[in-house]
């Protein structure tokens, strides 16, 4: 009984209230188009939606990636969410962003370019690592090319992967230029074998993986007169069946409440279906990590993000 309540209040109240800027369309690895996503959006009852592709990455790094933007359909990608916005006006509004890569010393959400594009928000990511040896690769990739990665760039250590990974989100902390802070422990994603074997490529209680994430939560919780920094709630790996939990885990995400770091809900969508996927989940994670207060984005102004208190 207390369940089907909860259930209700979420139905009725709080999903209202909720959003999902973190979308992929067909433009990189999503399924569905723009206009069929805002369609969806629309009729979930979504307050706003926001497009964010995968940043193009190959031109600027030479690191070939089926699943981002491609270089030359970028102004295409602006354009045609500039259209759904005049199409939507007045039932919902849409917004115009990119999940922008960081690989040290190649590309990252603070280089300039970014800056001149009109965008309404930047979601910061890390995906891939450049291991001592081999090809850099997704530690979001399929748990074959991760194991492959991990045996030929870091010698079989899984750690290695996990250090590299953590300093590179350490790095984009650092850097800034973003608005969001995209699925900090995305490393995790393959974490669960087909079979239910729980901590197949390392261990998530690891006394080292601990001390780097109350690093990051941290450098996050840092005050940052430029920007305010916020982080999301992910349910995408749970949308895609790769993980039983969001991103971040709730241990991590009580560490960033500890700390004082906002957050928003994000589907991390890759098909219309899934733009409100798992929100009763994120919900409860986040009551359960002491969060009372969520937060909606809401445009831009004066070149900064601007967000909306809600409670939970």
């Amino acid at each position: 009984m207390q369940h089907e309540r909860y259930a209700q209040h979420f139905a009725q109240q709080v999903v209202k209230q909720l959003a999902s800027i973190h979308t992929h369309t067909n433009y990189c690895d999503g399924t569905d188009d723009i206009e069929t996503c805002c369609r969806a959006a629309y009729r979930k009852g979504l307050k706003s939606l926001g497009f964010s592709a995968h940043s193009p990455i190959t031109r600027k790094t030479g690191i070939p990636s089926a699943g981002s933007l491609a270089d030359d359909r970028l102004e295409e990608y602006i354009d045609e969410i500039h259209k759904a916005k005049k199409r939507w006006e007045g039932k919902l509004p849409v917004y115009l962003g990119l999940e922008i890569e960081y690989i040290r010393d190649l590309t990252g959400p603070a280089d300039s370019e970014y800056r001149e594009m009109g965008l309404d928000f930047i979601i910061g990511a890390v995906h891939f690592v450049i291991p001592p040896k081999g090809a850099p690769f997704a530690v979001d990739d399929n748990a074959e090319v991760v194991e492959r990665g991990i045996k030929e760039g870091f010698g079989g250590d899984p750690m290695g992967m996990v250090e590299m990974y953590m300093d590179y989100q350490e790095a984009i902390i650092r850097a800034g230029g973003f608005d969001v802070l995209a699925h900090p422990d995305l490393i995790k994603k393959n974490n669960i074998s087909p079979d239910g074997r729980v901590d197949r490529i390392f261990y998530e209680d690891n006394d080292f993986y601990r001390r780097k994430t109350k690093t990051l939560a941290e450098l996050m919780g840092k005050s940052d007169n430029d920007q305010t920094r916020i982080i999301e709630v992910n349910t995408g790996g749970m949308n895609r069946g790769k993980t039983r939990d969001c991103y971040p885990s709730l241990p991590f995400l009580k560490l960033f409440r500890q700390l004082g770091v906002s957050a928003v809900i994000n589907s991390d969508a890759h098909c219309a279906e899934h733009l409100d996927g798992y929100y009763e989940e994120a919900h409860k994670t986040m009551l359960a990590a002491g969060y009372t207060e969520t937060v909606l984005f809401e445009g831009r102004e004066d070149g900064k993000a601007m967000w909306r208190s809600f409670k939970l």
